[in-house]
C-alpha cells in the first residue's frame, strides 16, 4: 500500500523546521545518519535508521539503535550516499510521497546534489518535496497544476530546469502569465504570490522547480 514517507538528512540543523509539527500526517520516518539524532532531538522515533553513521557521537548512536525500530548500519566506503540509501529504502515501500527533510543549507554542491534527487523520483512517478525552514520544493511534469494559498509560505516561484519551458500559463495569481515562454537563466517567475484560494500553472513542455517560499522574519 503506497504511503506518505519522510526522510531526514544530516544537513545543518538550523534548516530544520519543527518535525513535531508534521506528526499531524501518517508518516513512516527515516533518518539518514546524522538525520536519525534529529528526530530523536524532535521527539520522534525512527521507523528506520540508516547509514554509516560517520556523522554521529557513539553516545548518539547508542541511543539511535536503541530507539530506531529499524537500525540499518553500513560501512564508511561504499558507493552510494545515506540519503540515496535511505531513499533505495523508500522506493521499497511503494510511496506516494516522499518529504525530504535536513537537505539543505551548508555546502551548496551537497544542496544542489539533493534537490537534483527530485528528478529520478519524479521519473519514478512519485511526488518528492523539499522541506526546510524557508522553503517547500517540489519539481514538476508539463500539464496543469493547482495550488493552494500556503501563508507559512506565501511566495511562489517557479524556475525553468529544462532548456526551455514553453507555454507557461498562471491563473490566480498576483503576476498572471498567458502562454509565455521561460528559458534557461529566466527570472520572469520569481516570487510570485497567489491571490485567490486556489490558482493553476500550466505548461506544455520542459520541466519546471516549483518553490514555495517565506522571509526568515515571517
Amino acid at each position: 500500500m503506497a504511503k506518505k514517507i519522510a526522510i531526514v538528512g544530516g544537513s545543518p540543523k538550523a534548516y530544520i523546521p519543527d518535525l513535531a509539527s508534521f506528526q499531524e500526517e501518517e508518516l513512516l520516518w527515516i533518518g539518514a545518519d546524522q538525520g536519525a539524532e534529529v528526530l530523536l532531538e524532535h521527539g520522534i522515533t525512527p521507523d528506520v535508521a540508516i547509514g554509516d553513521f560517520d556523522s554521529v557521537t557513539k553516545d548518539s548512536k547508542r541511543k539511535i539503535r536503541e530507539h530506531a525500530k529499524v537500525f540499518d548500519e553500513y560501512p564508511n566506503e561504499k558507493d552510494e550516499t545515506d540519503l540515496e540509501l535511505a531513499i533505495r529504502g523508500a522506493l521499497k515501500q511503494n510511496p506516494s510521497h516522499i518529504l525530504l527533510f535536513g537537505v539543505t543549507g551548508g555546502r551548496m554542491d551537497h544542496t544542489l546534489a539533493n534537490v537534483q534527487i527530485l528528478y529520478p523520483l519524479l521519473k519514478e512517478g512519485i511526488k518528492a518535496t523539499v522541506i526546510d525552514k524557508q522553503n517547500r520544493v517540489s519539481l514538476v511534469e508539463a500539464g496543469k497544476h493547482t495550488l493552494k494559498t500556503n501563508r507559512a509560505y506565501p511566495y511562489v516561484s517557479f524556475l525553468p530546469v529544462t532548456f526551455d519551458v514553453t507555454g507557461i500559463t498562471l491563473e490566480g495569481f498576483y503576476y498572471p502569465l498567458n502562454e509565455a515562454d521561460l528559458p534557461y537563466g529566466s527570472t520572469l517567475c520569481i516570487s510570485n504570490q497567489l491571490i485567490e484560494d486556489l490558482g493553476t500553472f500550466s505548461f506544455r513542455s520542459g520541466i519546471l522547480l516549483v518553490i514555495r517560499s517565506k522571509d526568515l522574519t515571517q
